[in-house]
């Protein structure tokens, strides 16, 4: 089955700096996309040229500057078709000893720039009455951890704010999804790792922190998470709305 919907269209993506945000611009302009790539200036410093894709600096924290982005991206590129909500940070400690800046952090970044970024892209799709918009969230929204407590509490209640703004944009034939990676093979998760069994552990698991491992025994690419988000955009995924869709190797035990 080959994805359709993308030729000849419009889409955004906001924090397309990260590993899973470039794989999702790359998928979208392979599919046939125009994309207003956004993230901070020193994420896309070194952002690889590619047709039809044009960079540009954003702080989703800054909501003036995250619609003056969007409509940037219409005035360039003409209505847009596709929104993507990428941009996370991790923040990771445990609760009792997290300072209340890092939190703050956390939030402003993962869960208030997701509402910035959806807001500005349910406005400017409510005229056309079309459009799809997915946040990416994660595997982390739906089990508890150990030591990280602010990432999966951020990413809980972005789950649910893309769930409501996709109860009131249905009727405006706008669909809004959540794609929720579990362990990628990205910056953000090597990062956490401490020598070169980090990829090992983390497919193992660890049962002292109540953390399972990954059934299908490997971690996920980026591009695995971009085929899934580029499906939950397609036409073939015309009558998908409000939906989570988990992409961890089975990690979270559920769908």
């Amino acid at each position: 089955m080959r994805l359709t919907g993308f030729e000849g269209s419009a889409g955004f993506v906001a924090g397309a700096g990260g590993g899973i945000g470039r794989a999702i611009v790359a998928a979208l302009a392979e599919a046939g996309a125009t994309v207003f790539a956004t993230d901070l200036p020193e994420a896309i410093a070194d952002a690889p040229e590619i047709d039809g894709v044009f960079w540009a600096p954003l702080d989703v924290t800054d909501p003036e500057a995250v619609d003056a982005a969007v409509a940037e991206a219409e005035a360039r590129l003409g209505p847009l078709r596709h929104g993507v909500f990428a941009a996370g940070i991790l923040g990771g400690a445990p609760l009792l000893e997290l300072d209340a800046a890092l939190w703050q952090k956390v939030i402003d970044v993962n869960l208030t720039g997701g509402f910035h970024v959806t807001r500005a892209l349910g406005r400017a799709m409510a005229p056309h009455g079309a459009g799809a918009i997915l946040a990416v969230g994660s595997n982390a929204a739906g089990i508890p951890r150990v030591g990280m407590g602010g990432y999966p509490a951020s990413k809980a209640a972005l789950h649910m704010l893309i769930r409501c703004l996709g109860l009131e944009l249905a009727p405006l034939g706008i669909r809004c999804n959540i794609l929720a990676p579990g362990s990628t093979l990205t910056p953000m998760q090597t990062g956490m790792w401490a020598d070169e069994n980090g990829a090992a552990r983390i497919i193992e698991g660890d049962l002292s922190i109540h953390k399972t491992g990954i059934p299908l025994g490997k971690l996920a690419r980026p591009e695995d998470i971009a085929e899934a988000a580029l499906f939950l955009l397609s036409d073939q995924a015309g009558h998908v709305t409000m939906a989570d869709l988990y992409v961890d190797g089975g990690a979270t035990l559920k769908s």
